[in-house]
């Protein structure tokens, strides 16, 4: 009874397909064409549906394809890894890694759950960083070493840069919907995210804050950042009707008054500590930094605060330095980019109360030839200076040379073990400011304007 019941089934699907294969052949065929047309027009509809918030960003600067802000590159794709605000690392793409002994190998093991934006998979041989002197292996699908020539303790922050096919096809929330180009540079690019239902259209045009400014109060823009100020022809962006502002800190750039230590007069490391005495202890325009290492690098614990304002001891150094003209007086001059200023003529009327006379020149980029520069440098999260301080380095700007120095440097980014590390830095810090370069000031204030 059991093998006739098998038969009928077998007789009847037989039967049926018989009957009806071909229209299921037909349907089926029809069914994969539309999966394949949704799955590439799918985004292309969403991206204009009228639940997706749309905002406008101005940014100042000119960008190619090759050099996008990294504001837009983070929304688009992640690294191997990402760093917190003090500097530690942890897994992103990576889920996790392997360093060997010797410091100079590095495996990660990639999550096997990451896909780019196109739908395909992430593997060991989408990652292409482009290091000098390091060697590439993948062992497999998910797994890929790096092999240095030499120790380099900020390997692990170096790989957080966001991971790329070509087109700029990445694996975060964001996707590319469409670049215009003017020329050589990028006018304005729009990205949309599924996952957030919101379309950001990027403007990178404009040549100048005050472009930018303008931009946003005649509507073409509904948001503006990093602005120094509020200000907007004969009155503030706090007095725009359904306008927010939201004032916040640039942690990235450290306001720094830079000394060029061969100067004649500013060779004399005496005068350099007494000027760095005339600091004041808060600045207006940012929050005040010191020393080298920001007050949040895990390698800046209890900070390093040994130049608070002393205007008696500051006067008593410069007047032991002996570099002062025969009428008593120091005479001294400080090219300062436009957005600090106000900053330079702030410590200008400190110095002018020591007898020092100042004179101010406006710049808009770091000179070749200078005697005191004020500026900034860019905050990496690895607290790793090497190339801001040691004697061999082009970026050296201030030509400091000390061996004790260097050699604290040269150790710090071989060093794997964060307590030495942490040692390492502490001293550095000790014996730059003991023979400073350089008065260390604030990271700069800015301002965010959107529409309400």
């Amino acid at each position: 009874m059991i093998v006739l019941r098998k038969r009928l089934l077998f007789w009847l699907i037989k039967a049926y397909f018989k009957r009806w294969g071909r229209n299921i052949l037909i349907y089926f065929g029809i069914g994969l064409v539309i999966f394949f047309l949704l799955n590439k027009t799918l985004s292309y509809f969403i991206a204009r549906l009228p639940f997706m918030e749309k905002e406008s960003i101005g940014i100042i600067g000119a960008y190619s394809i090759d050099s996008l802000p990294q504001e837009i590159l983070g929304k688009i794709s992640k690294g191997l890894t990402k760093t917190e605000i003090g500097g530690a690392v942890k897994p992103d793409i990576a889920e996790r890694w392997k360093i060997a002994p010797s410091g100079k190998a590095y495996a990660f093991y990639l999550r096997k759950n990451i896909y780019f934006s196109d739908g395909t998979n992430l593997t060991s041989s989408d990652i292409n960083y482009d290091f000098a002197d390091v060697s590439v292996t993948r062992p497999d699908k998910y797994t890929i070493v790096f092999s240095l020539k030499d120790n380099y303790s900020p390997f692990l922050a170096t790989v957080s840069k966001p991971v790329f096919k070509k087109g700029y096809v990445g694996v975060g929330d964001y996707k590319i919907k469409k670049i215009e180009l003017n020329g050589n540079f990028i006018k304005s690019i729009e990205l949309y995210s599924e996952k957030y239902h919101k379309i950001l259209t990027y403007q990178l045009f404009y040549p100048t804050v005050s472009a930018l400014k303008t931009a946003f109060a005649l509507g073409e823009v509904s948001k503006i950042t990093n602005l120094p100020d509020l200000n907007f022809k004969n009155t503030t962006f706090n007095s725009f009707k359904n306008v927010a502002v939201e004032k916040k800190t640039n942690l990235a750039s450290l306001a720094t008054l830079f000394y060029n230590t061969k100067d004649k007069i500013l060779s004399s490391k005496t005068l350099r500590e007494g000027l760095s005495y005339t600091m004041p202890d808060n600045f207006e325009q940012g929050k005040r930094n010191s020393s080298p290492l920001p007050y949040f690098s895990y390698a800046n614990q209890g900070g390093y605060d040994i130049y608070q304002q002393d205007l008696e001891h500051a006067k008593l150094l410069i007047d032991k330095s002996e570099t002062g003209t025969g009428s008593g007086k120091i005479s001294l001059t400080i090219d300062t980019l436009a957005k600090y200023e106000s900053v330079a003529k702030f410590i200008a009327n400190i110095w002018k109360k020591l007898n020092i006379e100042t004179k101010i020149q406006v710049i808009n980029q770091i000179p070749s030839s200078f005697q005191i520069f004020l500026g900034e440098f860019s905050v990496s999260s690895d607290p790793d200076q090497y190339v801001l301080w040691h004697s061999s380095q082009i970026n050296n700007i201030t030509r400091y040379n000390s061996a004790r120095v260097d050699k604290l440097l040269e150790d710090g980014r071989k060093e794997l073990d964060v307590r030495k590390r942490i040692s390492i830095y502490t001293d550095f810090q000790k014996y730059l400011l003991s023979d400073p370069p350089a008065s260390f000031l604030f990271f700069p204030y800015y301002y965010e304007v959107s529409k309400k």
